[in-house]
């Protein structure tokens, strides 16, 4: 079967899964009503699971009986399309990838940078339900609007004129107005603007064809680009969420709102103190990707600096290095890291230090195997011949050889660096107890597991599809960066 028909039960199988659970949740089961919003959503969700399977069913057909697709077959997916009204993105994507039969991944990209312009628009909304918003809310939603007209043209010349071999020159400009608008944490914006700088600037097909060989591995993965979207998403509420949120709903205490479920203006209710859950938790994803980002990067320089030498030199140097960093290795990562928040106190800057020290020796472990590897090639010879000092060798042929597999360490690992961060403010040993951290949050929730579940279960989610999303889109790269996988 083609790349379509799997795409196409992905979307279906995620669809009914999320239509089984707004079944669920449409009935009070306490007070044995109906609820008629809920109920409302379910419907219109199952028209467009119930339409998706029907249009895996005449995928299939056409595939086995003819080897193509029908175009009255793709023209359902301007119907699927519509399935984004109702945040169902499953099936929305599959609508728009069924519609054009040749896809570059301009076009994914542009795709998604959509998405996550409209569900920052959305979730950004929600704030007009509140008794006030953020003096810069109007001015920001304004400029958040243009940018999305911005890029629903950028979708259109994408589709029209852009091809696997190359693209105008006047997308250029175009291409510089998106990674400017990347500003706004969007970072489908800035990718797709140096894909067109490069197919609109590049002389050389092979450099082309390479960078659209390695971003096809990954859009045509469809759990590595939901994952890379939902961590796009969490950044670009991170940036946003300065000019849009009030900060003030998640750290103010407000007793006239005490435990208050979810509603228009408190969509994931309250706490016990009347601070609104849903800017906690918008607010709590700006610590979880900085913590996460920071105590990779430092392991990831450090570590891959030690490796580096480790790898090259004598084997005298190899052992001091490694047999020292093996020292630090034998400590378990999370009781060092505990012993470094325990003496040095517990904040913010200490937590990033405890996770990135007991990282290190892995990503120098990684980076000496690379390492001792690529030094055999003929270039490194060649690099010597010429005279080439022994750091410029390594830091200018080496290292930058060598980096795809730290790459894919690092995203893989950026997952469990959020779990570490969760757990150890859980225990009262990460952030402050007053800033709103997942970990925090969802410690706050555990109490109330029994008479406000949502307290706890809202934050667990965050935190399980972060890391999944991390995860899967470690796991697509691995397969871009692997020349044995076609």
């Amino acid at each position: 079967m083609s790349r379509e028909y799997t795409q196409a039960n992905f979307a279906g199988v995620l669809s009914l899964l999320v239509t089984i659970v707004l079944l669920f949740n449409s009935f009070d089961f306490e007070m044995g009503t109906i609820k008629p919003i809920a109920c409302s959503i379910f419907a219109v969700y199952a028209f467009f699971t119930a339409l998706q399977f029907f249009i895996i069913w005449r995928m299939k057909r056409e595939l086995l009986n003819l080897g193509h697709l029908k175009s009255s077959t793709r023209r359902l997916g301007y119907v699927q399309i519509i399935a984004i009204l109702t945040a169902n993105i499953f099936v929305s994507s599959f609508g728009f990838n069924l519609i054009k039969e040749k896809k570059t991944p301009e076009y994914t990209f542009s795709i998604w940078m959509i998405f996550t312009q409209l569900f920052i628009l959305v979730i950004s909304a929600f704030n007009l339900f509140k008794p006030y918003v953020s003096d810069t809310f109007l001015t920001s939603i304004g400029i958040l609007i243009v940018i999305l007209v911005l890029q629903v043209f950028t979708l259109i010349a994408v589709a029209k004129y852009v091809r696997d071999e190359g693209a105008p020159g006047w997308m250029q400009g175009l291409a510089i107005v998106l990674i400017i608008t990347s500003l706004t944490g969007n970072v489908f914006n800035f990718v797709l603007g140096i894909s067109l700088i490069i197919k609109t600037r590049s002389n050389s097909l092979s450099r082309i064809v390479k960078w659209n060989t390695m971003w096809d591995k990954i859009t045509r993965n469809s759990t590595a680009i939901l994952g890379m979207f939902f961590i796009i998403l969490m950044f670009a509420l991170s940036v946003t969420s300065r000019f849009t949120f009030d900060y003030d709903f998640a750290v103010e205490n407000n007793y006239e709102a005490l435990l208050q479920p979810p509603s228009f203006e408190y969509p994931f209710g309250t706490d016990n103190y009347g601070r609104d859950l849903f800017s906690r938790i918008i607010f709590g994803a700006r610590i979880s990707l900085i913590v996460g980002f920071a105590s990779t990067l430092i392991p990831f320089v450090v570590g891959g600096a030690l490796g580096a030498l480790a790898g090259y030199y004598s084997k005298r140097t190899d052992n001091i290095i490694m047999r020292l960093l093996d020292i630090l290795y034998a400590i378990p990562g999370i009781l060092l890291a505990i012993a470094i928040i325990a003496a040095f106190g517990a904040n913010t800057t200490n937590l990033i230090l405890a996770l990135s020290v007991g990282s290190i020796p892995t990503y120098a472990r990684t980076m000496r195997a690379n390492v001792m590897m690529v030094s055999n090639y003929e270039y490194v010879d060649s690099a010597r011949a010429l005279g080439a000092s022994n750091l410029s060798i390594i830091f200018k042929q080496i290292v930058p050889n060598s980096l795809a597999p730290m790459i894919v360490k690092a995203t893989l690992t950026i997952g469990t660096a959020v779990i570490a961060t969760s757990s150890l403010s859980f225990l009262g040993l990460g952030v402050e107890p007053h800033i709103p951290e997942w970990g925090n949050i969802l410690k706050i929730g555990s109490t109330y597991l029994e008479s406000n579940s949502y307290l706890a279960i809202i934050p667990g989610l965050a935190i399980i599809g972060l890391v999944l999303s991390f995860n899967f889109l470690g796991d697509g790269l691995r397969d871009a960066f692997d020349p044995r996988m076609d």
